[in-house]
């Protein structure tokens, strides 16, 4: 028999003032899982960069007079200004352009040298250029600059920021009302029903999304019709499969059988079993198929197959942009950065969402 030197241990009798210690608080699955989520840094960071550029994609548009397809010539390439901040030395409407020294020919009221350098022999120079001084535009102001017909760069960027939020809420809406029905119907029946299914899948997954989108492109003009129908159409192939191989998995297990002893419906069992156990995974899967919806949206717009010019997405301006990368950068700039962004938030934000419903993750 083994002793213990009783010297080591304290005996602790129950009373109200150490109550609250001994008790163990029980926190919801809600209130667990916002716990978790809440851990995430990156998560909460990406929840709330998403909630701003949100909140510009629909108030930024209604922030100045001009409109997203206004052509105003006059106003053409300028750089980005905004007020207080160009005393800062930074968006204040200057461009820097290299020239050779001796061509150089400097007007004090709008341009300055600020770096000379050899190159090959040549004195070089580059030279600070004050456009709208140049051009007499002393109270004007372009928060993003204007592209090369003079339309207004933040009304054309948020808006294109509108088309990328539609397009994430079409992939989850497709995943969650198609995905969901069709691989929950094909794993629950199974047998012949789940065969054809399957085979349906195959071939449509066998057809490249890129050539859907052509094929629809022949028939309806370019557009964001074109690229609706391709997701409706091709979108929720990968939820499916998930949703599938989980009901597979679960309706085998001694709970659906209950359910199903006890007179339960099909449509009951699934809804109210087998739903609420495969719920967190399809959340997770929605979030993540969002970033590559939005880039295919907008590769499909810079590849000129999305939507077409006047109209605004951030396919679109990328695409304006690059050609005038060298000169302009700020009609590229702009654009890709939100695109990014909502990439990599989106990312962070599903990583968040599976570590925080996924009950592995759970501290003991």
């Amino acid at each position: 028999m083994l002793n213990y030197d009783k010297s080591r241990f304290e005996r602790i009798f129950r009373d109200s003032s150490n109550e609250r210690e001994i008790l163990v608080h029980n926190a919801s699955f809600f209130q667990d899982t916002l716990k978790r989520f809440k851990k995430n840094k990156g998560a909460v960071v990406g929840l709330i960069v998403i909630t701003i550029v949100l909140f510009f994609s629909l108030i930024g548009p209604f922030m100045n007079s001009y409109k997203y397809d206004q052509v105003m010539t006059e106003y053409e390439k300028l750089p980005p200004r905004i007020p207080i901040v160009e005393k800062l030395g930074i968006l204040d409407g200057t461009i820097v352009e290299t020239k050779t020294k001796a061509r150089a020919k400097i007007n004090p009221d709008y341009e300055r040298i600020v770096k000379e350098y050899v190159v090959n022999g040549k004195e070089m120079v580059d030279v600070e250029r004050n456009i709208y001084k140049e051009k007499g535009f002393d109270d004007v102001y372009f928060w993003f600059g204007t592209d090369t017909l003079g339309r207004d760069q933040w009304t054309r960027v948020w808006t294109g920021t509108r088309v990328s939020f539609y397009i994430a809420f079409l992939a989850v809406l497709i995943d969650m009302v198609i995905g969901i029905t069709y691989g929950m119907i094909s794993g629950y029946k199974g047998g012949r029903t789940d065969t054809i299914m399957q085979r349906v899948v195959e071939i449509i997954v066998g057809i490249p999304r890129l050539v859907i989108v052509t094929l629809l492109v022949l028939v309806l003009n370019p557009g964001l019709m074109s690229i609706t129908l391709a997701l409706i159409l091709t979108g929720w192939i990968g939820m499916s499969r998930v949703v599938r191989s989980q009901v597979l998995k679960l309706k085998s297990f001694e709970f659906i059988l209950a359910s199903r002893t006890l007179g339960s419906s099909d449509s009951q069992i699934i809804i109210k079993d087998i739903l609420p156990n495969i719920f967190g995974q399809v959340l997770v899967m929605s979030m993540f198929s969002v970033p590559s919806a939005i880039f295919y949206e907008s590769f499909l717009a810079f590849i000129g197959l999305g939507l077409q010019p006047p109209m605004a997405s951030l396919g679109v301006l990328i695409s304006d942009g690059y050609k005038s990368i060298m000169v302009y950068p700020h009609m590229l700039l702009f654009p890709v950065v939100i695109l990014a962004l909502l990439m990599l938030t989106f990312n962070l934000l599903a990583d968040g969402l599976r570590d925080a419903l996924d009950p592995k993750m759970k501290e003991e």
